[in-house]
């Protein structure tokens, strides 16, 4: 039993650190498009507002494909867990239940994403929106 607790624990860290990069992402997301907004304000350049664009997007996919790899190794979690001791084999491939969770892509479109990361870049719409606005008076 001890092995299949050993097992079942190294899964879980796996789960707990890509959550722990989600959450980072996250963070990172919001503080370089908060960064890039207030170069654009101190300089009047509204380049920044564009490059906006690329960590919101990148940050997305990724946060995706962090989200993708979490629900496959909690697939691996379940299925060690109802391994008989004697089963367990230690391994961490969580390839084989590809076929059991949404695709990556599909991931990177569930609610939760996007919402998030469809906020961030509705406010760089409407903030690119302002100032093209301001700019052709």
């Amino acid at each position: 039993m001890e092995s299949k607790l050993k097992h079942l624990e190294m899964i879980q860290y796996v789960i707990n650190r890509l959550a722990g990069n989600s959450f980072l992402l996250k963070g990172w997301s919001v503080t370089l498009t908060s960064a890039l907004f207030a170069l654009a304000a101190k300089d009047s350049n509204p380049f920044f507002i564009y490059l906006a664009y690329f960590p919101c997007v990148s940050f997305w996919f990724l946060d995706g494909y962090f989200l993708h790899q979490e629900r496959l190794y909690r697939k691996l979690y379940q299925s060690v867990s109802k391994k008989q001791p004697r089963e367990i084999d230690f391994s961490m491939n969580a390839t084989m239940f590809e076929n059991e969770v949404d695709s990556w892509q599909s991931t990177c479109f569930s609610l939760t994403l996007s919402i998030f990361h469809g906020s961030v870049l509705g406010t760089i719409i409407i903030i690119m929106l302002i100032v093209e606005t301001i700019g052709n008076k």
